[in-house]
């Protein structure tokens, strides 16, 4: 399954992509529906007493202004003043209420996409990179925040005001309310037009921020290769390449949204002009009052300043909806590696194979087959040994065996059983895997031997002493200054590759796994170090399995069957020498 998120997407935005987008992200806002419902009560009144005020200013200049009657301008100007203050405080209410929504929203959103990655196969985290993935959770959902926050209600606000307006006008006066929305019409279909490219430029500019902190990380990352070699100018070519994509992507975004502004404001004054010169003919004739023509004005006004402050919110809503795109093509995918139901065991083969392979084949997405009709079975308590070129097939067969993969065709049994039909939490309980590279948290070397292990994670330090005296482990311990409470950060060198290493074997020892993987896990230990693991392993359950990977032969020599992995086969090699005459004859052949 191709899981690379770096695809186009150039839909259209209209009112049925928006309408789809609510409906994709109504289930992160369903429990904010009261809050949501208030602020648009709160909205609704704002709204309407913008548009109440213009016609009592109007009536005030017909009935009392015109024929000097300055009580009732008093009066008058009593009534606006209570209108003005009820609509300070709905203003202010929805404004708090929002901000509370869009807070909480983004936690939600920041929430699920963290889980959504958590359920996701090592395939997804190969095809994407890390930067990218940070920005999305990030950057893009806080996009949301500010949407939510700060310009939702505004663009409903502003939507209510300009229909209302726009009907008032027709009633008022259908001849001049015709003329005065024939700019704004002109202005619909030029978004229409136009806002697809809006889309766009936006999604690339997001793409272009989540495309540097993928740089910057990865560089940060590797910075020790990097003066090693001496190629700090290539780390700076390459950071100054993703530089010069997001100033070149952010100018065309800012191009792209600010160009509605001053497009606007032209309508805007055109209309004024309209309505005006069309208004001082229809006083002429009798067919208007001029109490109405300020009326008319201000309404007039109320539909293109809204519409123009629109143009700076459609620029957020074109961030956010493409934001929302990047986010939800997250939240969307959905894990390759379901458990399936439960077969029936077979018996037979259970007791005798702990694995095995039944013509398995396997791909990378948009490569060839690295596996080809693999047929393989692992017996209980026996140690085997995968040998072979780089590249190989080595670290791609203990993977499936882990079930950090699926076949594409084949099948793989555990204990007789699909292994699909494990759930993760039985499947880890029975299959250890040592990586060449252990990832450890930060914290102490306690907390990441007892990491994920069903039962220590209640023993206390006396109690886990007493199991690591039990499984031999304790030697290993005296490698580190302050035992079980050395402490581990990923942000210093405090622990050597070789000791990452021995933490991560002690994790997987502690487990007592059907099946242990070690993927080239002593490749960084010393000699003597390494002959006490084998002493460790022995200890181990006579029924566990080990499954070893290594380049060097001397940590294979004692393994029960050597299989040659090469060019997508598995190939029994018999001995140790006849394992390496194997490698030899493939150096020579390459």
């Amino acid at each position: 399954m191709n899981y690379n998120l770096n695809k186009s997407n150039n839909k259209t935005i209209s009112a049925g992509s928006m309408l789809a987008a609510g409906k994709k992200m109504w289930p992160y806002l369903r429990t904010e529906r009261n809050n949501i419902i208030l602020a648009a009560v709160a909205i609704l009144t704002n709204s309407g007493l913008a548009l109440l005020s213009p016609y009592l200013i109007g009536q005030a200049i017909d009935k009392y202004v015109l024929t000097k009657q300055f009580d009732g301008v008093l009066r008058y100007g009593g009534i606006l003043l209570v209108v003005y203050l009820i609509a300070f405080a709905a203003n202010y209410a929805q404004t708090r209420i929002m901000g509370g929504v869009g807070q909480r929203t983004l936690f939600n959103l920041r929430k699920a996409i963290f889980e959504k990655l958590q359920e996701l196969p090592q395939a997804f985290f190969i095809q994407n990179k890390a930067g990218d993935l940070i920005s999305r959770i990030n950057n893009d959902t806080d996009k949301l925040n500010q949407f939510f926050s700060q310009s939702l209600m505004q663009f409903m606000g502003n939507f209510f005001i300009i229909v209302g307006a726009g009907v008032l006008v027709i009633i008022i006066n259908w001849r001049l309310g015709t003329a005065a929305l024939v700019p704004a019409l002109l202005l619909l279909i030029f978004a229409q037009i136009i806002s697809p490219w809006i889309k766009q430029k936006n999604k690339q500019n997001l793409a272009a921020i989540g495309g540097l902190s993928a740089e910057i990380q990865e560089s940060l990352e590797n910075f020790k290769v990097i003066v090693a070699f001496n190629r700090r100018d290539y780390f700076q070519e390459k950071f100054e390449e993703a530089n010069n994509t997001n100033y070149l992507a952010a100018i065309y975004a800012g191009f792209a949204n600010k160009i509605f502004f001053p497009t606007f404001g032209l309508a805007a004054n055109a209309a004024n002009i309209i309505v005006l010169l069309l208004g001082i003919y229809l006083i002429s004739h009798g067919w208007l009052t001029i109490g109405l023509l300020v009326s008319f004005l201000s309404y007039t006004n109320n539909i293109y300043d809204p519409l123009r402050q629109m143009a700076s919110l459609w620029e957020n809503l074109q961030i956010a909806l493409a934001a929302w795109d990047r986010i939800y093509e997250i939240l969307s995918l959905q894990s390759n590696l379901t458990q399936c139901e439960e077969e029936k065991v077979d018996n037979s083969l259970s007791n005798r194979y702990v694995m095995q392979f039944q013509s398995v084949f396997f791909g990378y997405p948009e490569g060839k087959n690295v596996l080809k009709n693999v047929c393989l079975q692992l017996e209980a308590g026996k140690t085997y040994a995968l040998v072979g070129p780089t590249g190989g097939g080595k670290t791609t067969t203990a993977s499936l065996m882990a079930r950090l993969y699926d076949p594409t065709q084949g099948k793989i049994l555990l204990d007789g059983k699909d292994i699909r039909s494990f759930s993760a939490k039985e499947r880890t309980q029975k299959i250890g895997f040592i990586l060449q590279e252990p990832f450890l948290f930060s914290g102490t070397v306690r907390e990441n031997l007892i990491y994920g292990h069903p039962t220590l994670q209640n023993e206390d330090k006396d109690q886990l002493q007493k199991i690591l005296d039990k499984t031999g482990l304790t030697k290993l311990l005296e490698r580190f200054g302050d035992g079980l409470e050395t402490e581990i950060s990923n942000s210093n060198e405090a622990l050597s590759l070789g000791q990452k290493q021995l933490v991560a074997f002690m994790r997987a020892i502690l487990r007592e796994p059907e099946i242990l993987i070690l993927d080239e896990a002593t490749a960084n230990i010393d000699t003597v170090t390494e002959q006490l693991l084998e002493e460790i392993l022995d200890k181990l359950p006579s029924r566990t399995t080990k499954v070893i990977i290594a380049h060097r032969l001397n940590t294979i020599e004692n393994a029960d069957e050597i299989y040659f992995v090469n060019k997508g086969e598995i190939t029994m090699a018999g001995s140790m020498q006849q394992a390496l005459e194997m490698l030899m004859a493939e150096k020579r052949e390459s």
